[in-house]
């Protein structure tokens, strides 16, 4: 393997230089890549066969420093090693621990060693603020090198001061609260407070293996926020229904047998104005139907077959049921709290589709139209999926898209110890899980006409499944494949296609010919 070692710096203009007594011709004669070094300087690495040099000049400072490597034909391999020597250079990192009202911020070499007090930022104070980032700027200029900010995800706290650091020009990443939260034993001495948290963050911040949090971008941010939104009122509106029902169980204990559910309009409707069993028995029979026949709009016949059942149910509750003035003035502020929250998701709902609308041409708006074609997801679940996917363009593989949703398995073993009751790990997004919950058991559905699998393929995956699992576990394995569905989906850029697993591995080894003994 060629080994010829070429020297050389970085000048200020970016070029560069050799020693007179050895060959810089060839090395030149290959495009070189350059591109902005972490410590200040100029970064150059150029190609000649197996040897790859590279340089820095960190402030002024001549340095430089060599990394041999046997020639590849793929280049892509080359520069993800490029990449790992980049996440080997020193770096100070800073550390926060956010609260509501102000953070602490500790400053610590790549040795660990800290580098003055942790400091105290008001969020209010713009002094307190811009004395932070003169401290951070002070120690980059005092140790020649670039820092790196690392802030606990609090909720919402931190984003503000994320937002502002990132204006500063400082490279700042987000760590997940599991990562600093298993490190807190790290000293002996039973210490938490939060210049302890600032100086743990920075020493998380310190190890180049660590996965941090991609913020996405503004626009997937806003249908973020939009979704959960929407699932926050639709979940407090559940819970107003459940109010309601239980109200009626006690003061109308026969209301569930005329309408099996409580908040069609009519039913609504008819409570507002008589709450309680002995006000249906008291309003005239002519008014009663009238209200029921321009509500349901079923007809006359329809509306008086429903009278019927309702006074036969309010005599019933009059002899079994306890109905009190206080239940008249819950059920009527239920069916308010009930109406009210409709209106939210309606706005809410209105304006995602708008929002959706501005996206027209992008990748996030052509992939909510791909997701939109498999069996079971509809508008709201596919803007849901790609909100809290964040970037799909992130996931190089489906098994990292299921990880990500915390459907990846909690794996327990040790020594000779292996556990066999697994369960998933549940360590992503509620939101997304419970979307996939429903895309899972909307595949599995038979349609009532046909007496046929809405989705055959899902559908006897499911019940070769259930001849050795439990009915729940099966449905996670079918959510599991879903989402390598949505994967594939995702990263061919097309539609679904209800295909046999037969058809599958045919088109597969039609494709990859090189592949069959493999596959077979």
């Amino acid at each position: 393997m060629h080994q010829t070692k070429y020297r050389g710096i970085i000048t200020e203009a970016g070029s560069l230089t050799f020693s007179p007594w050895e060959p810089a011709g060839p090395l030149l004669a290959k495009p070189l890549r350059k591109s902005v070094s972490p410590f200040g300087g100029d970064l150059c690495f150029g190609w000649l066969g197996s040897p790859r040099l590279y340089l820095y000049e960190p402030l002024g400072c001549v340095s430089a420093f060599w990394k041999w490597m046997p020639a590849r034909k793929d280049k892509n391999m080359q520069y993800q090693k490029v990449l790992k020597l980049l996440e080997n250079i020193p770096y100070l990192s800073v550390g926060l621990d956010v609260g509501a009202d102000f953070s602490w911020m500790s400053i610590m070499l790549p040795n660990g060693t800290l580098t003055g007090k942790p400091f105290k930022i008001v969020h209010s104070d713009p002094r307190s603020r811009e004395l932070a980032v003169a401290k951070i700027k002070e120690a980059q200029e005092a140790y020649s090198l670039e820092s790196r900010c690392f802030l606990e995800s609090t909720g919402i706290y931190h984003i503000p001061l994320l937002c502002f650091l990132r204006d500063k020009g400082f490279d700042c990443s987000v760590i997940n609260p599991i990562i600093t939260k298993n490190s807190t034993n790290m000293n002996v001495r039973k210490l938490h407070n939060d210049k302890f948290d600032s100086k743990k963050a920075a020493k998380v911040g310190l190890d180049a293996s660590l996965k941090t949090s991609i913020i996405p971008d503004d626009e997937v941010i806003d249908l973020r926020n939009l979704v959960r939104d929407y699932y926050y009122f639709k979940d407090l509106q559940s819970t107003v229904v459940l109010k309601l029902t239980a109200e009626l169980k006690v003061s109308f204990p026969a209301y569930r047998n005329v309408f099996c559910k409580a908040t069609t309009q009519t039913s609504l409707k008819l409570l507002d104005a008589y709450p309680l069993a002995q006000d249906l028995l008291a309003a005239p029979k002519e008014l009663v139907v009238e209200m029921i026949h321009s509500t349901a709009r079923f007809g006359e016949k329809y509306a008086l077959a429903k009278y019927d059942a309702l006074y036969a149910a309010a005599e019933d509750a009059a002899v079994f049921g306890r109905a009190l003035h206080s239940n008249a003035l819950r059920i009527r502020l239920y069916i308010k709290l009930y109406r009210e929250y409709q209106e939210h998701l309606d706005g809410i709902l209105e304006e995602l589709h708008k929002a959706v609308d501005r996206l027209e041409g992008t990748p996030v708006r052509n992939r909510i139209s791909l997701l939109q074609t498999l069996p079971g997801i509809g508008f709201l679940s596919a803007v849901v999926l790609l909100a809290e996917m964040g970037s799909f363009d992130l996931f190089s593989s489906p098994k990292k898209l299921y990880a990500y949703f915390g459907l990846d398995p909690g794996v327990n073993d040790s020594g000779k110890f292996h556990g066999d009751r697994v369960h998933m790990s549940k360590r992503g997004s509620s939101l997304a899980k419970r979307i996939l919950h429903m895309i899972a058991i909307n595949n599995l559905k038979v349609d009532k006409r046909t007496k046929s699998p809405v989705n055959p393929v899902i559908y006897d995956y499911y019940i070769r499944k259930c001849a050795s699992k439990k009915k729940i576990v099966a449905v996670g394995a079918v959510m599991h494949k879903i989402c390598n569905i949505i994967f594939a989906m995702l990263r061919d850029n097309k539609p679904f296609e209800l295909i046999t697993p037969e058809e599958h591995c045919e088109q597969y080894l039609a494709a990859h010919p090189d592949k069959a003994p493999n596959a077979a």
